[in-house]
């Protein structure tokens, strides 16, 4: 009843529209009319010439011949292109016609094929998020048979740790990482695996070395190679979050020159465990000086390049307490704080406030507008996910490998 009562009244507003058309008298000037009327202005012009003796005879009789000859064809021309009556009346009451009828058209059509009683469908919240979950374990699982199937084909490798990484909302996982490694076993210069492992030795904190393997990577590619604009910005991005990506600058004990002609002499374990001893040394001293904020932020940093995120962010809360941090150590901070959450979990509330306060600070930190939007989305404010994420979308080069992924996210908000 109130979808014909809505057509109903569509139809009246259409028709109270159409009123001033149906009403209006199109006055148009015959086009013959018009010519006829400069034709008697030219043929009166000639006679008051010839009347004053400024035009010989035999001119005003060819002037008055060529007047008359254009006044047949006017005519002639006039007859081939008038309208009859009927169509003139077609062509004004038509457009109002077909302007009322289409509604009541329409509204006929609906009641016989529609249901305008059917009641909408109960919304499903689940239902959204099922189906891409559904698809990443399709594609992981094909990803895992094409890589059994062929395990010297590098790109069957490389696409399965593309899926693992997203699955863990691109977090390059151990799994991923295999993957990835024997992709670049099978093909060396393999660009997507070189950046994937680059990306994972950033996120375990070992910033340099991931330097070190885009750099070789943007020095090998061509010109013209599609990755390279989302390397430099990776590059660029990781440079400026770890300058010079020396040991003093992100904060590791710095040892002596006999120290590291020693420790270079070492196996990797045994270089790795020196390194450990030198922190937990750092770490016994700041035990007997709590007062010491550089000291936190020293600690915080060493646990943070060797991957102990939960030490690490235990020791920035350490510095944050005895005076607020700022500026990269508060987004090295949020970067520990993530690296403790499970994949596909959405951030705890500690995370949620260092990310906040990095986004406050940097409105359009690539971090905090990813992790903050899966924050908004669990606690059910879609909107502000969804607005996150587009900002951060728009931040992203276009052949960046989070973009699918992200888009994938910003449709389920919607």
């Amino acid at each position: 009843m109130l979808e014909f009562l809505l057509a109903l009244l569509t139809t009246a507003t259409v028709g109270v529209l159409l009123v001033p058309l149906l009403r209006r008298r199109v006055a148009t000037t015959e086009r013959l009319d018009n010519d006829l009327a400069i034709y008697r202005d030219q043929l009166a012009e000639l006679g008051r010439e010839q009347a004053a003796g400024a035009l010989p005879e035999a001119e005003a009789a060819a002037a008055r011949t060529e007047i008359e000859r254009r006044i047949l064809v006017a005519a002639e021309q006039d007859a081939k292109e008038a309208t009859p009556k009927d169509s003139a009346r077609l062509q004004r009451f038509l457009p109002p016609a077909l302007c009322l009828a289409i509604p009541l058209i329409a509204l006929g059509v609906y009641l016989q094929i529609g249901k305008p009683g059917l009641p909408s469908a109960p919304f499903v919240p689940h239902v959204a998020s099922a189906a891409p979950a559904e698809n990443f374990a399709q594609e992981i699982a094909a990803a895992k048979k094409a890589a059994a199937e062929q395990p010297d084909d590098p790109e069957a490798h490389s696409a399965l740790g593309d899926a693992l990484t997203m699955e863990a909302d691109g977090v390059v996982t151990q799994p991923a990482v295999e993957a990835f490694t024997r992709a670049l076993k099978a093909q060396p210069g393999d660009a997507r695996a070189i950046y994937y492992l680059g990306l994972h030795e950033t996120q375990a904190g070992d910033s340099p070395a991931a330097l070190k393997r885009w750099r070789d990577l943007e020095a090998k590619s061509p010109p013209d190679a599609p990755w390279l604009a989302m390397l430099r910005a990776e590059i660029a991005r990781v440079s400026r979050a770890a300058p010079g990506a020396t040991p003093g600058a992100t904060g590791m004990p710095v040892p002596s020159q006999d120290q590291v002609e020693a420790i270079g002499k070492l196996s990797p374990e045994e270089r790795q465990k020196t390194i450990r001893t030198m922190v937990d040394g750092l770490a016994a001293r700041m035990a007997d000086n709590p007062g010491d904020r550089d000291g936190w932020l020293r600690l915080a940093n060493a646990r943070k390049v060797l991957g102990d995120n939960a030490q690490a962010v235990e020791a920035f809360a350490r510095a944050d307490a005895l005076q607020p941090i700022d500026g990269q150590a508060l987004v090295d901070w949020a970067e520990s704080e993530v690296r403790l959450i499970p994949p596909g979990a959405a951030p705890p509330a500690t995370a949620v406030k260092v990310l906040e306060r990095v986004e406050k600070a940097e409105p359009r930190n690539a971090l905090a507008l990813f992790y903050l939007g899966a924050a908004s989305l669990a606690s059910g404010d879609k909107a502000a996910a969804a607005a996150r994420w587009k900002t951060l979308l728009a931040l992203l080069p276009a052949d960046a490998p989070i973009r699918g992924m992200l888009e994938q996210k910003i449709k389920e908000t919607e």
